[in-house]
């Protein structure tokens, strides 16, 4: 009989399709802000792009949530506390999260930079994302954060110091912020297909 330690319970998968439909959305959120700065051709090749990642994100989670119910629901007590615990600290991160960018755009409107309103949001989108990585000890969250972060430190900079006009940082925001969703997407669409690959075999048939 296999481990039970090495089954991968259903919260796992039905967690890899929620996520998969959260990448979805802030992707074609921040590449609906990048497009607002591009020429019709460039718009065209950029929504293409992005739209074909989005597109596979939400197929993919769809096909994790139809999968899904092939897999046990392992629920011990050391389970139900940890998610109980994890669920507390991502309500509580989410809940500074929508804080931090409400603050962080009045304060930039009010210091007369609302110029400064897309790049403030994507640090504090980035930022939540290391107390994250803690919380569900996953490196991936580190990379993330650490690529969104800088990006938007450069957005901002480049914003007080008038290196590119605009609409280029707004561009340049957007496009970073897209690809480090997207990224964070392909990765939960390998470790969804990794947990399919460790079902029994005759199960596997079934949902391949």
């Amino acid at each position: 009989m296999e481990n039970q330690s090495h089954i991968v319970p259903r919260v796992a998968v039905t967690s890899i399709a929620s996520g998969l439909l959260l990448m979805a959305f802030f992707t074609t959120m921040w590449a609906g802000i990048a497009s607002g700065s591009l020429p019709d051709m460039e718009k065209g090749i950029e929504i293409g792009f992005f739209g074909v990642l989005v597109i596979g994100f939400i197929t993919a989670a769809i096909y994790f949530f139809s999968v899904a119910k092939r897999f046990p629901k392992i629920s011990t007590e050391a389970d139900k506390a940890r998610g109980k615990r994890e669920g507390k600290w991502f309500g509580i991160i989410f809940g500074a999260e929508g804080l931090g960018i409400f603050l962080g755009i009045n304060i930039v409107v009010n210091m007369g930079h609302p110029d400064l309103t897309i790049p403030v949001i994507a640090l504090v989108v980035g930022l939540h994302f290391y107390p994250m990585a803690k919380i569900f000890k996953r490196t991936i969250d580190y990379y993330v954060a650490t690529w969104s972060t800088i990006i938007a430190i450069c957005g901002i900079v480049f914003t007080l110091n008038k290196t590119m006009a605009p609409d280029h940082i707004i561009l340049f925001v957007g496009i970073g912020m897209a690809l480090s969703t997207s990224c964070y997407g392909l990765y939960m669409i390998r470790t969804g297909r990794g947990f399919v690959k460790r079902m029994p075999i005759d199960v596997q048939a079934a949902v391949l």
